[in-house]
């Protein structure tokens, strides 16, 4: 299986930790969104990563991705098997992917891909806005639902994968969950984080 996209992506990072949580074998192809690569764009046409390409079979968006995994590879399971635990696990999914990176990737642009990459000021104004307006709601709602190791059914999956994958970001901008103000959340992201699978999808090339 090759994977297009960038580790630096939490989209990309999320396809990553399942294959890695999965033992899935895969070759690893670090590319920007909107790339024009050949096959990375016969992957995805639109330019969206991350993209499969799987003996032939192509596909783009991290959701769909990770649901083909599942079915591909059951075993360790990352979706709950009971109605419940699987509606939950979705929905943490798109809590991570349209919720919460839309406003943590405001941080992160500003802090850390304007002047790091594209090596222009950020805007620091929008940056503590979210931080003091956006973020701490979300924030609060994460700490209400954790009560363990795993969000959803005792068992480490994809709702881990999705919540957790865009918290590196922040790291990576130079901000920690406050620990004083949101402990339990800020115990879950430095443990998930400190899964092997996280590791190594983080170590993962960027470019």
């Amino acid at each position: 299986m090759i994977i297009y996209g960038s580790s630096i992506s939490p989209f990309a990072r999320k396809v990553l930790v399942a294959l890695n949580e999965k033992g899935i074998r895969y070759e690893h192809r670090p590319v920007a969104p909107q790339a024009e690569d050949a096959d990375f764009r016969a992957a995805s046409p639109m330019g969206k990563i991350p993209a499969i390409d799987h003996d032939g079979f192509r596909l783009a968006d991290s959701s769909a991705i990770l649901d083909y995994i599942e079915h591909l590879s059951p075993q360790p399971a990352l979706i709950p098997a009971d109605a419940q635990g699987a509606a939950r696990a979705r929905w943490f999914d798109k809590f991570g992917e349209v919720e919460l990176d839309r406003k943590l990737s405001v941080v992160f642009t500003e802090r850390f891909l304007k002047p790091r990459l594209f090596k222009v000021p950020g805007d620091e104004a929008l940056a503590q806005q979210a931080l003091d307006t956006h973020l701490p709601p979300l924030f609060d709602y994460l700490e209400s639902q954790i009560s363990g190791p795993f969000l959803v059914g005792g068992a480490f999956g994809i709702g881990d994968i999705a919540v957790a994958a865009p918290f590196h970001n922040l790291r990576l901008a130079q901000v920690e969950v406050d620990a004083a103000r949101w402990p339990k959340l800020a115990g879950w992201v430095a443990l998930t984080l400190d899964r092997p699978a996280f590791v190594t999808a983080i170590a993962a090339p960027a470019w």
